[in-house]
């Protein structure tokens, strides 16, 4: 039997982080082999505003909520497998987060923008020079996930975000949550942070293709201006075709899958175990809660 849940999670160093219903947990294993668990309740700020949990409002939130999510259990993991010593504070959170935002607007939005200016000298149609811009855009993004993935260390992460996604496979499917079934899963999965940065970029190439060519200042401005109505657009897309099971759905979201081959490895009976300790912390256990629907992004 599937499960009606929902449970996003994302690969940290040497762990898996889960976001189920009402919990949050990062399980790390540390330099003398052992598994640590780290469990918080979940708390999101559309719970004390319903209004945030309106369509395309929604999706900005969940973005940053992710973020912040993200950012704790990269600092946790980083301490228990010896590579940090103290957690990341309120303070270093924000600021990570506006230097990781600047360096993403610097080399997705003003890169390909300045560049595209040169291309005015093959034509002056604004359609066509805004595709173009696009496409250089996620050419440099493909490039980025490309060059990373060879990364040695960055690899092993890529083994825990395999490890994520089987197991939340194996959850859904209804199958037992031990290493040998959720072996059998695939590393690829609909939900992916990875499927959602794709389409992030293909809409916005469709939305900045009626905004003319005005100024480079101007199209910087506005294209920073747009995020957040972009990124609310490409959650309700992700959060439909994790839902969906149609085969058009299944082909649109097919380069997103493709580009996780990049973004996922496959990986060892350790850190699959890893996933499932984390996975187990945060899925319901009550009866009750199994019929609750909650939305998270797989990371």
């Amino acid at each position: 039997m599937k499960s009606k849940i929902t449970i996003g999670g994302q690969a940290v160093i040497e762990g898996v982080m889960m976001r189920g219903p009402g919990y949050i947990a990062t399980a790390v294993r540390e330099p003398s082999g052992n598994i640590v668990v780290n469990k918080e309740p979940l708390a999101s700020i559309t719970d004390r505003y319903p209004f945030l949990k309106k369509p395309l409002i929604r999706g900005v939130v969940a973005l940053v909520e992710s973020l912040t999510y993200g950012l704790k259990a990269l600092s946790f993991s980083a301490q228990a497998a010896g590579e940090g010593e103290e957690a990341l504070s309120a303070r270093d959170i924000a600021m990570t987060m506006v230097f990781s935002l600047g360096l993403a607007i610097l080399l997705f939005v003003v890169i390909p923008t300045y560049a595209a200016k040169f291309m005015h000298s093959v034509t002056a149609d604004a359609r066509i020079l805004n595709l173009m811009e696009g496409l250089l855009r996620l050419a440099i993004f493909i490039a980025y996930i490309y060059g990373i993935s060879l990364m040695k260390d960055i690899q092993r992460v890529f083994q825990y975000h395999g490890a994520e996604h089987k197991t939340i496979h194996a959850f859904e499917a209804g199958a037992p949550l031990t290493v040998e079934h959720v072996r059998a899963y695939s590393t690829l999965h609909p939900r992916c942070g990875t499927n959602f940065l794709l389409i992030v970029m293909v809409v916005s190439i469709i939305v900045f293709a009626f905004l003319g060519w005005p100024d480079l200042w101007l199209r910087i401005l506005s294209r920073i201006l747009l995020l957040p109505v972009i990124a609310g657009i490409s959650y309700e897309i992700i959060r439909y075709a994790g839902r969906s099971d149609k085969r058009w759905v299944s082909c649109a979201i097919a380069p997103g899958l493709w580009l996780q081959k990049l973004t996922t490895r496959e990986p060892s009976d350790d850190q699959i175990e890893v996933a499932i300790r984390a996975l187990e912390a945060v899925k319901p256990e009550e009866p009750a809660q199994l019929a609750e629907e909650v939305n998270a992004n797989a990371g």
